[in-house]
């Protein structure tokens, strides 16, 4: 109803402000015209936002709400570090170039409006010129300080800013070179005039231990400390289940159960039960922790943990979403004490169908903490003495991979993409200087507990879309038209076709074309390109399916202490199961559930960029330490300035064009570079040999030259 309500007021607004006879007002006169009265003027701002945001009308300098002009589009400035940037306006599949003196004062992550100048042509993107400034990315920046005689200047992190910030002398703080700050910005500067700012915090010099990931921590804003207020209501919450807390439960206490995680996990969210029946099903549980039990809507702690959104994860540490009193205490499986869950049981046929399924909300007790090196021992390895070690469980096991081809298969039959990508590895001494880089790849058991997540995830999605509740759903969109053509067209050159349907393609033609470059040198070049033509996957409230998994219901139920909206329904469905279910409680969830989609999708994002930033970073350290080394490597891309290698550790470089003692041309189509007089070429996928030639920390760049004639 009140989403009704909301369009309502909306399509009165936006009828009163495209009228004719209106004139650009600030909110208090527009109240006082439509007789808003003062206690629902908060509620008339949010719908004038709507129309903003819906680009239907916007806001000027003086705070005069006016009609939008329709060649005015708004996007997200992408800067570059040569001081041209690129606008990225949301629907729209390419960006505009935006040169320097067109950029106002810019500067990377701002929303800002644009108004087109020149047409895309001759491959030469659209132009636009920025005609405001909406909202600043940055108020404080990361960077690295310079002192001058009577002022310093902090140079961005962010390659992507590529201006210097100004310091006065009374602002440094005591700064001295080679400083890494945090900047606070006090004038954004002009086209002619650089921005000016103030030391707030000095971090460390550049070459002190830690120093380089605290400075992403700083530059992507994640919250080290909890606020006293949420510690405080930590401190009262036990360390183990109250013999009160038992009752209204389902006691699965005598179940045999463990839960499978890699080794340096502490906060164990997730255990699994199954057995086999006599009629060859499988009686399948997913056993979530209970976080929402500790963590009750609107407290301190609950406000916390949606400002965070997620856990993240950066090499040598953890930012949790929750203090560890909970992440690794009360709200952990830990094994031989008893645990409250929120449970999905699910019986399996033969043929890995869901025939039924409980959700319960369910007391346990973890007979094994077992790691994924373990149970790949076991069930692949066939180690004797892992075996021996876990003798009582073992057959457990041997249930689980059976059940998990089922589930494997099924998802298989039905289109469901799997990409298999090695992750990195990367190991640190006590100083945290990076000294390993390995590829981590996916094994059995990590499969199994996918497979396993998956079956929990999409039951409770289906389940609570037909109850028809208001949701959280995890959705994933068809792949963009256009970006599917480049693809299908890039693909003929290899022999590969994917069909389309009304310029559609489903998930299977993906997964078989994945089928088909098994094991080819084009293999993970393709993969790549498949993965980059896809959409993000996101947060709504509406159910629109997963098209990468090709499930017509998902939802996100399996971690609830490190991602938000996985806590959010958990309340949603103890409530249903609760009984306490009534049209208020559906009101305010679908008040506060398209708010929670939109930040919970930021967040996420903001803490991947982070997580790649941390890797990167380490990445090229762990290169500055092999200059000079030939290492055999495939080509991973291809641009009009060079080629990026992979090698087998998963670190990446690149070959400069400028490097090369000929002149080649990119040829898109192809993704190759032809050589002018040699007429060698360059594919992508095609192995090469390279010499890591410079690796710089500052850039989170590596350079590689050609070793082919090298021994």
């Amino acid at each position: 109803m009140h989403n009704e309500i909301i369009e309502m007021k909306k399509e009165l607004v936006e009828g009163f402000i495209t009228d004719k006879a209106y004139h650009p007002m600030r909110l208090k006169e527009i109240s006082a015209i439509l007789g808003v009265p003062r206690r629902e003027r908060e509620e008339l701002k949010l719908v004038l936002d709507k129309l903003i945001s819906d680009r239907v009308i916007d806001i000027d300098s003086k705070g005069r709400y006016k009609m939008a002009d329709p060649d005015v589009l708004v996007g997200t400035y992408i800067g570059n570090a040569k001081g041209f940037g690129f606008v990225q306006v949301e629907g729209m599949d390419d960006d505009f170039f935006v040169s320097e003196e067109n950029s106002l004062n810019a500067l990377h992550g701002d929303e800002v409006s644009i108004k087109k100048i020149a047409e895309e042509k001759n491959g030469r993107r659209s132009e636009a010129v920025i005609v405001k400034i909406n909202k600043r990315a940055n108020e404080t920046l990361v960077g690295t300080f310079q002192k001058s005689k009577n002022y310093g200047f902090v140079v961005a992190d962010n390659s992507k800013i590529a201006r210097d910030i100004f310091i006065d002398k009374k602002h440094m703080m005591g700064a001295v070179d080679g400083h890494k700050v945090v900047v606070h910005l006090t004038d954004f500067g002009t086209p002619k005039k650089n921005p000016e700012g103030e030391v707030v915090e000095i971090l460390g010099h550049i070459n002190d231990p830690g120093v380089d990931i605290l400075s992403v921590v700083r530059a992507y804003h994640l919250p080290e400390q909890f606020p006293e207020e949420v510690m405080n209501q930590v401190a009262a919450i036990p360390d183990e289940v109250q013999l009160s807390e038992y009752a209204g439960r389902k006691d699965i206490r005598s179940w045999q159960t463990v839960t499978i995680d890699g080794e340096e996990a502490k906060d164990l969210d997730d255990a699994i039960t199954i057995t086999k029946t006599k009629e060859n099903h499988y009686i399948l549980g997913v056993h979530i922790a209970d976080v929402s039990h500790y963590v009750k809507e609107g407290s301190p702690l609950d406000k916390e943990a949606l400002n965070r959104g997620t856990s993240v994860y950066l090499t040598d540490r953890v930012i949790p979403m929750l203090p560890h009193k909970l992440s690794n205490g009360i709200c952990s499986l830990n094994a031989g004490v008893d645990r409250l869950a929120l449970s999905c049981i699910m019986e399996l046929d033969e043929h890995g169908t869901i025939l039924s399924h409980e959700i319960a909300k369910t007391l346990i007790n973890v007979d094994r903490r077992m790691s994924y090196t373990a149970v790949k021992e076991i069930l692949e390895d066939k180690n004797p003495e892992t075996i021996q070690a876990y003798e009582e469980l073992v057959p457990m096991f041997e249930v689980m991979a059976e059940a998990a081809l089922l589930l494997r298969q099924k998802r298989k039959s039905r289109g469901g993409i799997d990409f298999d990508f090695p992750e990195s590895k990367i190991i640190l001494d006590k100083k945290g200087r990076a000294v390993d880089v390995k590829a981590y790849d996916r094994n059995s058991a990590t499969k199994i507990i996918e497979d396993f997540m998956l079956a929990a995830n999409e039951t409770i999605a289906e389940d609570i879309f037909w109850q028809e509740k208001p949701f959280l759903y995890r959705t994933h969109e068809t792949p963009d038209e256009e970006r599917i053509h480049k693809l299908t067209l890039f693909l003929k050159n290899f022999g590969y076709y994917l069909k389309l349907k009304s310029g559609e393609v489903h998930p299977k033609e993906f997964q078989k074309l994945l089928g088909k470059i098994e094991g080819t040198p084009e293999e993970a070049m393709i993969s790549r390109l498949v993965l980059r033509s896809m959409m993000r996957a996101k947060y709504t409230t509406e159910n629109t399916g997963h098209f990468g998994l090709a499930v017509k219901y998902y939802t996100h139920f399996t971690s609830p202490i490190r991602r938000y909206p996985d806590l959010q329904i958990h309340r949603i469905i103890k409530e249903i199961l609760d009984n306490d279910w009534n049209q208020k409680r559906e009101e305010h969830y679908k008040k506060v559930l398209p708010k929670v989609a939109t930040e919970t999708s930021q967040l996420e994002r903001r803490a991947d960029e982070a997580e790649r930033e941390v890797d990167k970073l380490k990445k090229v350290e762990y290169m500055s330490q092999h200059l000079g080394e030939i290492h055999e490597g495939v080509i991973s891309g291809i641009t009009n300035w060079g080629m990026y290698v992979e090698l087998p550790n998963t670190c990446e470089g690149m070959v400069r064009l400028q490097d090369l003692d000929d002149y080649y041309v990119f040829d898109e189509s192809k993704y190759e570079l032809q050589g002018e007089r040699s007429h060698q070429i360059f594919r992508l996928g095609q192995k090469i040999k390279i010499c890591i030639a410079n690796a710089d920390k500052a850039a989170r760049t590596v350079d590689f030259h050609l070793a082919d004639d090298v021994e």
